[in-house]
């Protein structure tokens, strides 16, 4: 019987691991449309280059906004949720997920929100995605629920003949949250094994895979942009969540953010390397509640900045 209860007592520990570093924050918003806002209030504390898509409830549920140096957009406005959005290569689409079926599919959109396709239709959820480098194919997220278990494979999808593969089929537990090199043929993504949450690495050469991170306490990888470093989530430090650098072989660990009141989430590069976006509940309650904002921190001096805070929870930035 201790055997037993031990068993169930890890299968829960692995569901509530899979609820904090992979769950899309704010699923249980009921699907109905935005309320009108006023955007035009919203405006970058700090100035910055380039555009930055995230996901944000500001109008009561999960819609897609854009943020420049002059303001606020919004890009999407459905009775459905449109969440994870993720420039194309070239920064002249969006991918995005949605769900005006029910379940989640991937969808593409020109970068003004206009021409939304979708690009895959299962009845399954489809879900946190990357571009491959050559714009030709997009990796995803498939999610499988099994009673009160998820679980996380890794698939890509090719966006002319729609053929659907699987990236890694042995990996032994869940794969999820896919980021590729511009450099090399290296996705990183967050791996599932035995007890929570590890940074791993694949090699399309040699079909390989291996752990960059271990312990359970690490997710969400993204490498830089001349792909010399990731940027990845580690709670080793503060028990809540950290921004952290390393190389793409594992090695030169390094805490980026260092606030012990706050969980620091969902990183994204600046185009010039030289400071990493992030998601911050500056409020300090549990991951995935609350009053989420975006914050800038500079790889130098480690200097963190509010960049836009609005009453919303604003997650899942991607800056091109």
């Amino acid at each position: 019987m201790k055997r037993y209860d031990s068993r169930i007592v890890f299968l829960l520990f692995l569901v509530l691991a899979s609820s904090i570093c992979s769950k899309n924050p704010g699923n249980t918003e009921s699907p109905e449309k935005s309320k009108p806002i006023d955007l035009s209030q919203f405006k970058p504390n700090v100035s910055f280059h380039g555009k930055i898509v995230f996901q944000s409830d500001l109008g009561g549920h999960n819609e897609i906004y854009l943020l420049t140096g002059q303001g606020l957009k919004k890009l999407t406005d459905n009775p459905w949720k449109s969440e994870y959005p993720q420039w194309s290569p070239d920064g002249r689409k969006i991918a995005f997920t949605a769900n005006p079926k029910g379940n989640y599919d991937i969808f593409e959109m020109d970068e003004n929100g206009s021409n939304v396709t979708p690009v895959t239709d299962s009845p399954r959820d489809e879900i946190e995605m990357a571009w491959f480098p050559d714009q030709k194919k997009i990796a995803y997220t498939e999610l499988k629920k099994t009673g009160i278990f998820k679980h996380y494979k890794l698939w890509m999808i090719d966006l002319l003949t729609k053929k659907k593969e699987e990236i890694i089929p042995g990996f032994p537990g869940s794969s999820a949250l896919p980021n590729f090199s511009s450099r090399l043929p290296l996705m990183a993504f967050t791996g599932g094994r035995r007890a929570g949450w590890d940074v791993f690495i694949f090699k399309f050469e040699n079909k390989e895979y291996a752990a960059l991170v271990e312990g359970g306490k690490s997710c969400r990888p993204h490498f830089s942009p001349n792909g010399d470093k990731i940027a990845y989530v580690s709670s080793r430090a503060d028990g809540k969540g950290d921004i952290w650098l390393m190389n793409p072989d594992g090695s030169g660990q390094t805490r980026l953010t260092e606030r012990n009141e706050t969980y620091d989430y969902f990183p994204a590069w600046s185009p010039d390397g030289k400071s990493v976006l992030f998601c911050s509940n500056a409020k300090g309650h549990y991951a995935y509640e609350g009053d989420w904002s975006l914050y800038l921190v500079d790889l130098d001096t480690k200097k963190t900045s509010l960049l836009l805070d609005t009453p919303g929870r604003d997650v899942f930035p991607d800056w091109h």
